[in-house]
């Protein structure tokens, strides 16, 4: 009995001497754990205010040529953005875009995503950021890797959602730009020179798509190319514009731009071309098919040395502007109007009148 009495007496002292924890103390044994820092997968550096804003936005689309970026363009798209969050997505290099475009204007934040696996383009927390963004920006880099890696994906399905349904501002630079038309060159064998694709329309190099990557306004009908003249791409984009009028009966355009130098389409379709060189807008016809376009042969697409019109818009031109939705320049003052053709694989540019 006395033992008892003793173990009582120890068990009551012990309960009085417990603490008395405040319910409002967060270091209480039954406090609840705080919820764990949100992951952002494939993020690779951020400035400005990592929460989340919305912002009423303008679509918009940058094609930019590739080279030195044009800052008119991000300026831009920043005023379409609303201030909001700015996300830039690539497959290699570094987030050097977000000090560079923060500080062209006031945005809540600049991310860097670094895409380059399937894995990384399907998890949802990776189409979250994106789907949150209202300005979107795709790096240079390799095209055959945002093909490669991107399409098919959730962040695919998240860039057509910007572009069809929340209509924020989306560019790209280089094989950024690439990608953004419906018709595009994947790239997956390798760059492809003028020389080659004249000589062989269908080499193993000439890889193109077709309506199943990005949804952009106004360039369901479109290919694109970048580093323009400065690369010698003349002859390729004409290739590219048979491949698609024999492959898939359609009656395409191009829309091909020198390097520091960016077309801005806005929600009308009216696009405008910025920075320091050219933009060049093609327009083919559909009773001028190529004479000769077959695998093991140099191209021939002449009709009489007027196979494809093309305008070519200088950004210091005053009249710098073209009507996408016509595909037709809005003025045809400070135009340079010329006639490309292809014969036994050899690119022509004449003036018309």
């Amino acid at each position: 009995m006395k033992k008892f009495y003793t173990i009582l007496v120890a068990a009551v002292l012990l309960t009085s001497c417990e603490k008395k924890w405040d319910p409002n103390d967060p270091f209480r044994p039954d406090a609840p754990k705080p919820a764990p820092p949100e992951t952002r997968l494939a993020s690779i550096g951020i400035v400005g205010d990592i929460a989340d804003v919305q912002t009423t936005t303008k679509s918009g689309i940058v094609i930019m040529g590739g080279g030195a970026d044009v800052s008119a363009a991000f300026q831009w798209m920043i005023a379409r953005s609303g201030g909001g969050d700015v996300v830039i997505i690539r497959a290699t290099g570094t987030d050097a875009y977000n000090a560079y475009v923060k500080g062209l204007g006031t945005v809540n934040s600049v991310e860097t995503l670094k895409i380059d696996s399937r894995k990384l383009a399907d998890d949802d927390g990776v189409a979250k950021i994106i789907r949150n963004a209202e300005m979107l920006f795709i790096a240079g880099g390799d095209q055959s890797d945002y093909t490669g890696y991107w399409k098919g994906t959730k962040l695919m399905a998240a860039i057509n959602y910007l572009l069809t349904e929340k209509k924020v501002p989306v560019g790209g630079t280089s094989a950024g730009a690439a990608i953004l038309s419906n018709y595009y060159f994947s790239g997956e064998r390798g760059t492809l020179e003028s020389a080659e694709a004249l000589a062989n329309p269908y080499a193993q190099k000439v890889t193109l798509g077709s309506d199943d990557f990005i949804k952009a306004p106004f360039l369901q009908n479109v290919i694109t190319d970048q580093h323009f003249t400065q690369r010698n791409r003349q002859g390729r984009s004409v290739a590219f514009l048979g491949r698609i009028m024999k492959d898939w009966s359609k009656t395409p355009y191009g829309i091909a731009v020198d390097e520091a130098t960016a077309v801005c389409i806005d929600e009308t379709g009216m696009a405008q071309v910025l920075g320091t060189n050219k933009a060049f807008f093609l327009k083919t016809d559909a009773a001028k098919t190529p004479e000769t376009f077959t695998s093991g042969s140099p191209v021939t697409w002449n009709s009489g040395g007027q196979a494809i019109m093309v305008s070519a818009i200088s950004a210091a031109a005053t009249a710098n502007k073209f009507n996408i939705s016509r595909f037709e320049p809005e003025t045809t003052a400070g135009l340079e109007k010329l006639w490309w053709s292809v014969v036994g694989g050899n690119w022509v540019q004449t003036a018309r009148p």
